[in-house]
C-alpha cells in the first residue's frame, strides 16, 4: 500500500480537530466540480481556464489534484502531522460535498478516513521524520510499505531500509510466519527459541 501524508492547515486555518471528529480529509479545490469520473486531463483543463490558476501554480494545483484524487486509494495509509503529533489513517474513496452544503469552499473535495492512532512526532523513525518536512501540501512516500514496514517505522525501532537491502521483504514475511506457527508448537524448546528470534528481529 501507498503512504501519503497531508497538511493540517488549509488557507490559514488548522482543520485536524474537525477532521478527526468527522472521519474525513478535505482539499480546497472551490474552481474545480466533482471530480469523480472526471479524468485528469480534464481536471486540469478545467484549472487551466482563463482567470484560474497559470504557470507555476497551475502545476502545484496539478499534482495536488492528481495525488488527492488519483494517486490516493481506498486502504492506502496517511499521516498528518499537527505541531509535535502525528496522526495515522487508513484512507477510504474520494467523494464531493456541494459548496452550498460545505459550508467552506475548502471542504468539497474529501477523502474518509479510519483515522487508527496518534503518536509523537519524535518517536517516528527518522526517515518518516524526513518525510513529513516537505514543504507540498500533500505528499507521496517514495515506495509502497506494509503495515508490519509502517510500525518499524512509526516506532523508530527499525532501519527499514537497511534490512531490505540484506533481505527482501517477502522473504522476511515468510520467515516471520515460520517462527509464529513455531511458537504454536508443543515443544516448549522450540516455542522459546521462536520466540527468542521474534524479539530480537524486533530489537
Amino acid at each position: 500500500m501507498q503512504l501519503f501524508s497531508m497538511k493540517s492547515v488549509i488557507h490559514g486555518t488548522n482543520r485536524m480537530e474537525e477532521w478527526l471528529e468527522e472521519n474525513y480529509v478535505s482539499f480546497g479545490w472551490p474552481e474545480l466540480c466533482d471530480l469523480e469520473g472526471v479524468s485528469k486531463e480534464e481536471a486540469v483543463n478545467q484549472l487551466s481556464q482563463p482567470g484560474k490558476a497559470q504557470g507555476r501554480l497551475l502545476d502545484e494545483l496539478a499534482e495536488e489534484v492528481y495525488a488527492f484524487v488519483y494517486a490516493m486509494q481506498d486502504g492506502d495509509y496517511l499521516l498528518v502531522a499537527e505541531e509535535d503529533r502525528v496522526h495515522l489513517g487508513n484512507l477510504g474513496d474520494y467523494y464531493y460535498v456541494d459548496q452550498a452544503e460545505a459550508a467552506e469552499d475548502d471542504k468539497c473535495h474529501r477523502r474518509g478516513v479510519t483515522w487508527l492512532q496518534s503518536r509523537p512526532r519524535t518517536e517516528l523513525h527518522e526517515e518518516l521524520q524526513r518525510f513529513l518536512e516537505h514543504e507540498a501540501a500533500i505528499g507521496q512516500f517514495e515506495r509502497p510499505v506494509t503495515h508490519e514496514q509502517l510500525e518499524w517505522l512509526l516506532s523508530g525501532a527499525a532501519d527499514v531500509s537497511r534490512t531490505a537491502g540484506l533481505v527482501d521483504v517477502k522473504t522476511i514475511e515468510e520467515a516471520l510466519d515460520i517462527l509464529k506457527q513455531a511458537m504454536r508448537s508443543d515443544d516448549a524448546a522450540r516455542r522459546e527459541r521462536a520466540a527468542a528470534a521474534i524479539l530480537q528481529f524486533a530489537k
